[in-house]
């Protein structure tokens, strides 16, 4: 058996989320039935983690395994891009590996970014793609926040509650808010996320940044450990996974 890496970039936009679903289409099902139909021998795509509905990737990791091995790699690329056009879906690097690798279990550090359009003028250019926030932030409070939630935590506060997670301490290596004009970009690293924990943390931070909530007030809810206490999670076009590191 011979084992493949590939990464991927999607718009997350038309799609149920990244695993198979039944209510709809998933960039799992539909990189499996190109990759399938192509290498003439039926495949599973193993994806380094789930997005929600709507979460965009910049470079989203996957691994499958074949009999045969792929003899011109670039033929390869061509062709499932070719059966993939018709979505805004690309796969953009393909690499063998060896028999120990795993896209999910052998990541390193997961890396997310979240775009937030901080004006008054409706969004005409990137509509799913950024979270537009009328009142004006304030990325000091903001920061502040994010310093808070670096570390290893109990992150169960911004924890989903269809969340499998087995338990809800996880370590968010950094969080990094830069802000160029109308454009704010908020980064997190970390091994692994829970189920809605990075929305549910921007959510939050958002909170912060108007001001309805004090950077105590911040702090208190999070270690409430209590679901309830969290704001309304960030919704989903604003996210972006951008790179899995091994």
């Amino acid at each position: 058996m011979y084992k493949y890496h590939i990464k991927i970039e999607y718009d997350g936009s038309q799609f149920v989320g990244w695993q198979f679903q039944k209510n709809g289409i998933s960039i799992q099902e539909i990189l499996q039935k190109a990759i399938s139909r192509y290498l003439k021998e039926k495949i599973k795509v193993i994806g380094s983690g789930r997005t929600d509905a709507g979460v965009h990737a910049v470079e989203q990791s996957a691994h499958f395994e074949i009999k045969n091995k792929i003899q011109d790699e670039a033929v390869f690329l061509n062709s499932i891009n070719f059966s993939l056009s018709r979505y805004l879906v690309s796969v953009l690097d393909i690499k063998k590996r060896n028999k120990k690798f795993h896209a999910r279990f052998s990541a390193k550090k997961r890396i997310y970014r979240y775009i937030i359009i901080n004006r008054r003028a409706p969004i005409a250019l990137k509509k799913n793609r950024v979270w537009h926030i009328q009142k004006d932030l304030n990325i000091k409070l903001m920061k502040k926040g994010a310093k808070i939630l670096e570390g290893t935590h109990d992150f169960s506060t911004f924890r989903s509650s269809s969340c499998q997670s087995r338990s809800p301490i996880k370590t968010l290596d950094k969080v990094k808010i830069k802000r160029n004009k109308e454009k704010i970009e908020i980064i997190f690293s970390s091994k692994s996320f829970l189920q809605q924990q990075v929305r549910s943390m921007v959510g939050a931070l958002k909170y912060l940044g108007e001001q309805k909530w004090s950077v105590k007030q911040f702090k208190k809810n999070f270690e409430s450990k209590k679901r309830s206490n969290c704001a309304p999670p960030a919704p989903p076009y604003g996210l972006y996974l951008k790179k899995i590191n091994y």
